[in-house]
C-alpha cells in the first residue's frame, strides 16, 4: 500500500478540509477521469481498492494513472487506554481531497469500458465523484 517513505514530522494535525482543490483539477495524462464532488480522506487501502477496481474492469488494457498520494498521517491511540498520555502512534496514512481533485486517469480503453471502471471505482471511494472526459481542443 502507499506510504511515504520519509517524512520530516511523524505526526501532524487533523487540520480542517474547506473551499475547492486549487490544483490537480484538470487531466494531464488520460482522456477520462474520476473526479471528486466532495471533500473528505482517502486512505491508502481505499486508493488501492479502487485502483483494483479499474485495471480489473480494463482486463489491464490501457493505462491508468493515480493522482493522489497518501502523505498525512492519522494517529491512534492503542484500544481500552484512557485519555491523557499523549498523542498516539502514527496508525495509518490518508489522502486529503477538495472537490475538484482528479483521483484517477485512464487513457488506451474503449470510451464506454473505461466509463464503466471509473463507476465501479468510484463505488469503492468513501466520497461523491463524478466522470469527466478531455475536451478535445479545437
Amino acid at each position: 500500500m502507499l506510504q511515504p517513505a520519509r517524512q520530516k514530522y511523524r505526526k501532524m494535525q487533523k487540520g480542517r478540509s474547506r473551499g475547492i482543490a486549487l490544483r490537480g483539477g484538470d487531466l494531464a495524462f488520460g482522456t477520462l477521469a474520476i473526479q471528486a464532488t466532495e471533500c473528505g480522506r482517502l486512505t491508502s487501502r481505499q486508493i488501492e481498492a479502487a485502483r483494483i477496481a479499474l485495471t480489473r474492469h480494463i482486463k489491464r488494457g490501457g493505462r491508468v494513472w493515480i493522482r493522489v498520494f497518501p502523505d498525512k498521517p492519522v494517529c491512534k491511540k492503542p484500544l481500552e487506554t484512557r485519555m491523557g498520555k499523549g498523542k498516539g502512534a502514527p496508525d495509518h496514512y490518508v489522502a486529503v481531497i477538495k472537490p475538484g481533485r482528479v483521483l484517477y486517469e485512464i487513457d488506451g480503453v474503449d470510451p464506454a469500458v473505461a466509463r464503466e471502471a471509473c463507476r465501479l471505482a468510484g463505488h469503492k471511494l468513501p466520497l461523491k465523484t463524478r466522470v469527466i472526459l478531455r475536451e478535445e481542443a479545437i
